[in-house]
């Protein structure tokens, strides 16, 4: 698999549907700025999810 399978293309749908009057989120048009942000986020998401390593043990 190369880096070019890899890469996280642009979250389109997310962007879309970001809501307009919220007070818990900023609406965000820059469509870079919004790619950015959503790319930490979802780091942050992924280093908070809890891993499940308990499969067999292998000696």
């Amino acid at each position: 698999m190369t880096a070019q399978n890899n890469k996280i293309k642009f979250p389109i749908w997310q962007y879309l549907n970001q809501p307009l009057f919220s007070r818990d989120s900023k609406l965000e048009l820059n469509p870079r700025r919004f790619a950015h942000g959503w790319r930490i986020q979802l780091l942050k998401r992924c280093w908070t999810k809890e891993c499940d390593a308990k499969g067999p043990q292998q000696y």
